[in-house]
């Protein structure tokens, strides 16, 4: 079976072969024989109910520079002209990224569009996991300072970070007696019009915050990424370094749970994040870690995750 993909995400030229996990979903369906398409989420459009994208026809090339080669621009027809659609751009997680949910969400009923639309729409990473209050660190959302020093007197050390932000940008340690936290919820409120969080820092991440690999709902494999020595911060873009880990039973009975939420919302492929036993975050937009995942343990999260579409649309 061919599929016909288009594959929503950053320009495909300036990805990092290595490690980009778009990357390595394009070059998985090229060897299956599909047909990939990319475009930008600026090429997305929408004209008296016809839904389309200005796309390139793509080949990747690991190994080689150029990794890629796209061909001549054509419109095509996301209801009509491919099987599925990919949904990867990054984050952050704002009106444009919405915006884009609402528009792909319009030729569902034509084309599976992965992760869906609606599910992503509705389960920011760091607002889904507020389903599970006893799977996550003590947390609190607000934009009021007296509430953050009663949470802190309560918690002692705790981490401030942006509600929508991604890929660790933002997070700050304020420790019990840090003088520095009016300063930073200042900060915080005049960047941004939503609310903050804050959480009960969690010691455990000197050991590393694993992301564990889900797809359509069932465990694949696991990283654990450490951060440089004394930092907080593992992930991998701001020099955290992964290795090799398996999954505890906690982290099994945390997937668990939140596979059937996972499942009913379409989010096919996820990347969840856990210190020390508690989930901190479910990444649902455009989970990364599946290269270093099948480098570390040779588990291979995105055949996975085309098997599973390739049965779905059979």
């Amino acid at each position: 079976m061919s599929l016909r993909i288009a594959v929503q995400m950053d320009p495909l030229e300036a990805v990092n072969p290595a490690g980009d996990s778009s990357f390595m979903m394009i070059e998985e369906a090229q060897s299956r024989g599909h047909q990939v398409f990319v475009y930008g989420v600026g090429d997305l459009y929408y004209d008296s109910g016809f839904v389309g994208a200005w796309a390139m026809p793509a080949k990747v090339f690991p190994g080689r520079t150029p990794h890629a080669e796209m061909g001549a621009v054509q419109k095509i027809d996301l209801r009509c002209d491919v099987d599925v659609v990919l949904m990867r751009q990054d984050p952050p997680f704002h009106m444009g990224y919405i915006t884009a949910a609402h528009l792909l969400e319009l030729v569902t009923d034509e084309t599976l569009v992965v992760n869906d639309p609606a599910g992503v729409r509705s389960s920011p990473e760091k607002v889904l996991t507020l389903m599970y209050p006893d799977l996550q660190p003590p947390t609190l959302i607000t934009r009021e300072i007296a509430r953050v020093h009663e949470f802190r007197a309560v918690h002692g050390d705790i981490v401030l970070k942006p509600l929508h932000g991604h890929g660790g940008a933002g997070v700050l340690k304020i420790g019990r007696d840090d003088g520095n936290l009016e300063a930073v919820v200042d900060l915080f409120n005049r960047m941004a019009p939503e609310p903050f969080i804050a959480q009960a820092f969690l010691p455990a991440v000197s050991d590393g915050d694993k992301r564990i690999l889900i797809v359509d709902g069932k465990p694949v494999g696991a990283i654990n990424r450490k951060p440089p020595s004394g930092a907080i911060r593992s992930n991998l873009v701001v020099g955290g370094t992964a290795e090799a880990t398996d999954l505890s039973a906690r982290e099994r009975e945390i997937c668990a749970r939140i596979a059937p939420a996972l499942q009913k919302r379409g989010l096919l492929f996820v990347g969840i994040d856990v210190i020390g036993g508690m989930m901190t975050e479910i990444n649902v937009t455009s989970p990364t870690g599946a290269r270093a995942l099948k480098r570390l343990s040779g588990v291979d999260a995105v055949a996975a995750m085309w098997d599973v579409i390739e049965k779905k649309l059979a």
